[in-house]
């Protein structure tokens, strides 16, 4: 079976790409990825969302928009795709699980992945005091010491989050001063439970079986500190999910993929939205809004093509009645 449309991704992209092209008859077909529903499903809380003044949690969200793309006909299928053919015809999608799929248009909607720090005890540990999620393993630290690395809203989000549950909370910052919005930072300041540290980078990660301790090395005086703690949550930026994309698409120095007009990538019928093309604003409504926009040009493509083979089968069958 050849899709119309597939769509990589069920974040907010992916999920309001589906909704417009539901709502256009083509009835696409999103492929859910390696984190279904996308960031908002580690979220407790979204806070600036339009349309929910008074927040509304990150999975519910996901939730109301995906109700809504499967009202419009937009199919869901569990997987992720590992390699892509492009410049076959129709394009062609493989998926982690053996599964290959091909479509006559593709959004890519695959969003980001948190970035490691690279240290050596890191790999080793993770699940095992360190994660990349503290809304999902917050409960796992219920009166226990923890500390948080990163700067931005989705840091202090985690380590206000974390604060809730855990006996205190270090906040690590490589630099003097956050880049996370005045609003979020205003609650880190007013919570007893956090300890922000400033111009600190973790150069070192101790344990064995479980995370037992860090090194922090200060940027200015290049001094040392142990901090003994119970966990490590990691919120130092994303990378892509587009490893699969090499040679297919144009991606940039970082891997995000390169557009035109917001969503037009490299390839023609090849759209992308969301976080996958969005290394500076990584914000829900931007996300949605680029998959709005994504939903509509894959529509346009889909016609154009259906009015091309429409053109041609008229053309033939005036050829053949010339001949008769």
């Amino acid at each position: 079976m050849v899709y119309k449309l597939i769509i990589l991704g069920s974040g907010p992209a992916g999920l309001t790409a589906a909704i417009y092209a539901g709502r256009a008859g083509f009835a696409p077909l999103v492929v859910e990825g390696r984190l279904p529903g996308g960031q908002p499903m580690l979220t407790t809380k979204v806070e600036n969302y339009p349309g929910f003044p008074e927040g509304i949690d990150g999975p519910q969200l996901v939730a109301k928009i995906k109700e809504q793309a499967k009202k419009f006909r937009a199919r869901f299928l569990t997987g992720e795709a590992v390699r892509v053919d492009f410049k076959a015809k129709p394009k062609k999608i493989f998926l982690d699980n053996n599964q290959l799929l091909e479509a006559l248009s593709v959004i890519i909607a695959t969003g980001t992945m948190p970035r490691p720090l690279g240290l050596p005890e890191e790999k080793k540990l993770i699940g095992k005091g360190i994660s990349t999620c503290a809304i999902c393993d917050a409960p796992f630290y219920r009166g226990k010491t923890v500390a948080v690395v990163g700067g931005g809203d989705t840091a202090l989000t985690d380590a206000l989050a974390l604060a809730q549950v855990a006996k205190k909370v270090y906040l690590i910052h490589r630099r003097n001063e956050f880049r996370a919005s005045q609003a979020i930072q205003k609650k880190i300041f007013s919570q007893p439970k956090i300890q922000v540290l400033y111009n600190k980078v973790v150069v070192k990660i101790v344990g064995q079986e479980r995370l037992e301790k860090i090194v922090l090395t200060d940027v200015l005086e290049r001094t040392r500190k142990e901090l003994v703690i119970d966990g490590l949550f990691l919120a130092i930026g994303s990378f892509p999910n587009t490893e699969f994309l090499a040679n297919q698409v144009q991606l940039d120095q970082e891997g995000f993929i390169k557009v035109k007009n917001n969503v037009f990538t490299s390839v023609e019928g090849v759209f992308a939205a969301g976080d996958v093309v969005d290394p500076f604003y990584k914000q829900l409504s931007v996300a949605t809004g680029l998959g709005c926009m994504a939903g509509v040009r894959a529509v346009e493509y889909l016609r154009n093509q259906d009015a091309k083979i429409k053109y041609q089968k008229v053309k033939m069958r005036g050829k053949k009645k010339k001949k008769e």
